[in-house]
C-alpha cells in the first residue's frame, strides 16, 4: 500500500510539473511574437472547424507552431467568439493574439480601387475588373442592366452618371452587383448635397441633374470654371437654345457606331442622335459620365452670368461670351489663329 500510494504522489508530482512546464510553455508561446514582415494572405473557408484554422495559419507562416497553437486556442485562449470566414492578411512578427483576435473580429483583407470624376460606366467596369474584387464585364452586366437601375430607384435604364467618382474599400468576395449599389448610395448622398444647395429657380430633377453634371465635368477641369459653364448650359435651355456641346457628339458617336473618339468629324457633328446636342434640342436623355460632386453642385447652383458661348484657349481654360460676336471673335483669337500657328 505504501509502495502505491508513494506511486500515486510521484505520478501527482511529475503531473503538476508536466502541467507547470506545459503552461510555462504556453505562456512563452502566447508572449512572443512570430512571422516575417512580408505579407501572408490565409483564406478561412465558411464552416471551416477552429482545428482546421489553426492548421492553415501554422503552415502559411503567421503562426510558429501547430500543436502549441491549437493547446493555446483550447486551453488558454478559450474565447467564446466564432472564428470568421473570410480572407485574411497578417504581416509579422504578431503574437498568436494578434493573429486569433483578427479572426475573431473578422479584420478581414481589404481591396481599395479609386474611381475619377468624368468617366463613363464602361471606363469603371475596367477599373473594377483591375482591382481583383469583380469581373470587368460582370459589373458592365450590371451597370446596364434596367431591372438594376429601377430597383435603385434610378430615373434611367442603366447606371450612367450615378456611379459616384471617390475611392472604394470592399473584401474579396463582394459582388459585382453590390459595388454598384455602393456607388449609386454615394451618388445618392452627393446629389442631397447638392440638392440642399440647390439655387432658387433651378427645376432640374435628379436625372436632369447628373445629365447636365456630367456635361459639365467633361467640359472643364477646372473648378473655378464648372458654375459659369453651368451657367451657360442653364441660359441656352431658358432660350430655347441648343446646348450644342462636344462631348455629347463623341457620346451619341459611340452609342451610334461603337467607336470612342475625340476627333469629332462633320459627319458626327451633323448626325441625327438623341444624346447629339448639336441636332437635338434640351438635355441629351441621360448623363454621358459620372460626375463628381463639384460639378453636381454646379449643375444645381450655377454661378449668375448672361454668357451663352465659351471657347478653349487650348489651356484647359475657357473665354466666355454674351454674344455670338464675341463668341466668334474669341474663336479666331483662340481656335482659328492657335491652330494656324500650330501649322
Amino acid at each position: 500500500m505504501r509502495k502505491l500510494v508513494t506511486l500515486l504522489v510521484l505520478l501527482a508530482l511529475a503531473a503538476a510539473a508536466w502541467a507547470a512546464l506545459a503552461w510555462r510553455d504556453l505562456q512563452s508561446f502566447a508572449a512572443t511574437a512570430y512571422g516575417s514582415p512580408e505579407e501572408k494572405t490565409v483564406v478561412v473557408p465558411s464552416g471551416a472547424p477552429a482545428r482546421a484554422v489553426i492548421r492553415s495559419l501554422a503552415q502559411s507562416g503567421v503562426l510558429s507552431d501547430e500543436t502549441r497553437a491549437w493547446r493555446y486556442f483550447r486551453w488558454v485562449k478559450r474565447d467564446p467568439r466564432r472564428l470568421r470566414a473570410g480572407e485574411y492578411a497578417f504581416s509579422g512578427p504578431l503574437t498568436p493574439d494578434q493573429v486569433l483576435d483578427k479572426v475573431y473580429q473578422g479584420q478581414v483583407k481589404l481591396y481599395r480601387f479609386t474611381v475619377p470624376e468624368g468617366l463613363r460606366m464602361d471606363e469603371i467596369a475596367e477599373i473594377v475588373g483591375r482591382s481583383g474584387l469583380a469581373r470587368a464585364e460582370d459589373f458592365a452586366a450590371v451597370a446596364h442592366d434596367p431591372g438594376t437601375a429601377r430597383a435603385l430607384g434610378l430615373p434611367y435604364a442603366n447606371l450612367e452618371g450615378f456611379l459616384f467618382p471617390d475611392t472604394y474599400t470592399f473584401a474579396r468576395g463582394v459582388t459585382a452587383r453590390t459595388i454598384a449599389e455602393e456607388m449609386v448610395e454615394r451618388f445618392k448622398e452627393e446629389y442631397a448635397r447638392a440638392d440642399a444647395a440647390r439655387r432658387p429657380g433651378v427645376t432640374l430633377s435628379m436625372g436632369e441633374a447628373a445629365t447636365l453634371a456630367s456635361i459639365v465635368e467633361k467640359e472643364t477641369g477646372q473648378p473655378a470654371e464648372r458654375a459659369r459653364i453651368a451657367c451657360v448650359f442653364h441660359n441656352r435651355l431658358r432660350l430655347g437654345m441648343r446646348l450644342g456641346t462636344d462631348p455629347t457628339v463623341m457620346y451619341a458617336t459611340l452609342l451610334r457606331t461603337g467607336r470612342w473618339s475625340k476627333n469629332i468629324s462633320k459627319a458626327d457633328l451633323l448626325a441625327t442622335h438623341p444624346y447629339n446636342t448639336y441636332t437635338t434640342a434640351g438635355l441629351p436623355p441621360g448623363p454621358i459620365a459620372n460626375a463628381g460632386a463639384a460639378a453636381l453642385q454646379a449643375a444645381l447652383a450655377p454661378a449668375t452670368c448672361s454668357d451663352l458661348y465659351f471657347v478653349s484657349r487650348n489651356d484647359g481654360t475657357h473665354v466666355f461670351c454674351p454674344t455670338l460676336a464675341c463668341h466668334n471673335a474669341a474663336v479666331r483669337a483662340w481656335q482659328v489663329e492657335f491652330f494656324r500657328r500650330a501649322r
